[in-house]
């Protein structure tokens, strides 16, 4: 193949998946809560979780969301691995598949699993008093359980409260209540104040409104409740750049909030079933957000080796273009300060993924990507 001076690869990337992540405004932090073992019904129009509901009201929710198994553990590994890999609570592995921890360490995004009655920072072992091991997916993966550096990121929940206030939250963080403030084993009112007293805080702060995301969500519905494989449960979304009032009439799972936590973070890729699973866009708003066109790849082989051209442009409706940035398998290839971005580089032979991220006026980002073999 390299024996001909240039040979244009065009066509065939452009028959290989975009993937454009423009309707989920980057988040500079995107806070997930979960909840336990409650039917949708039971939770959504209740009078037992009051706070959950006004935020629903104020913000936005889905209304077809379905959980992806029973029991607990596989849902909490889809949500992040987007795999079940196993049903077992009592599992005692570790997990070697493809999880969030790699993927931000790939980006350099920052994160945290805060788990109330966690003995100390650092802890891996097993259940104790109310803390419950398989709800908190991290210390099964092997990405922490074989570095001291990652281990640092699994937290009592007491952390988090001072982090708020001290505006010193990670990109990434999982909340874990305890196996009674998650509703498993005490009341949806239990639940509800915990809520309000806990994620109340962090809703109120100011830097958070302009920059952050809370998807309330719970692991799984009542045992009796199979559809979809997990049941009909309540999600509930909450930050800057939501719709607000909006009811998503859309199926969404355990992956589609994964898919979506990606996207705002604006990672290179997903794990598991979210890599190509759509994210929940319709909750947010998109007036502000830049379009960003992938299209035009060439691939062409001078004597010097593989070399890849793009030419690519970003375009917006309300708000100037001021620069973009492209990618080439996580590492950065080439920029521009405007809506038009034109660059020649290096590139192995094999296959490759290419991101290129825009952002305007506003501060707001979209960013697409292109997969191809050289």
């Amino acid at each position: 193949m390299r024996s001909l001076p240039y040979l244009c690869f065009g066509l065939l990337a452009s028959l290989l998946p975009t993937v454009v992540s423009a309707q989920v405004p980057q988040a500079q932090h995107v806070v997930v809560v979960l909840e336990e073992n409650t039917a949708y019904s039971s939770v959504m129009g209740s009078a037992q979780m009051p706070y959950l509901n006004s935020l629903a009201k104020d913000f936005g929710y889905a209304t077809q969301y379905y959980a992806n198994t029973h029991p607990s553990i596989g849902n909490y590994m889809m949500l992040t691995t987007g795999q079940i890999l196993t049903n077992n609570d009592g599992y005692t592995g570790t997990i070697t598949a493809d999880n969030l921890v790699r993927h931000f360490a790939s980006t350099g995004k920052t994160w945290k699993s805060y788990a109330e009655g966690l003995p100390y920072t650092g802890y891996t072992g097993n259940d104790t008093g109310l803390y419950i091991k398989h709800h908190d997916p991290f210390v099964y993966f092997s990405d922490v359980l074989n570095s001291t550096a990652q281990k640092q990121n699994v937290v009592p929940f007491t952390q988090f409260a001072s982090d708020v206030k001290n505006n010193t939250l990670p990109n990434y963080s999982f909340i874990v209540p305890n196996v009674c403030n998650d509703a498993h084993n005490c009341s949806l009112g239990t639940a509800d104040t915990w809520l309000q007293n806990n994620i109340g805080p962090l809703l109120s702060n100011p830097t958070f409104q302009k920059t952050g995301i809370v998807l309330f969500v719970f692991d799984e519905s009542v045992t009796a409740d199979t559809a979809h494989g997990g049941g009909h449960i309540a999600m509930v979304a909450v930050g800057h750049s939501l719709k607000r009032g909006y009811a998503s009439p859309n199926l969404y799972q355990h992956q589609n909030l994964l898919a979506t936590v990606c996207s705002a973070l604006v990672l290179y890729g997903c794990p598991g079933a979210a890599s190509s699973a759509a994210t929940m866009s319709d909750l947010f708003t998109t007036t502000d957000l830049p379009f960003v066109d992938i299209s035009k790849i060439t691939i062409a082989y001078p004597t010097a080796g593989p070399q890849i051209t793009i030419a690519t442009d970003s375009s917006d409706a309300l708000y100037a273009v001021t620069g973009m940035v492209a990618y080439l398998d996580g590492v950065q290839v080439a920029q521009s300060s405007s809506g038009v971005l034109n660059a020649t580089f290096a590139a192995k032979s094999g296959q490759h993924t290419l991101v290129v991220r825009a952002w305007n006026a506003k501060g707001s980002f979209a960013s697409a990507s292109r997969s191809f073999t050289v």
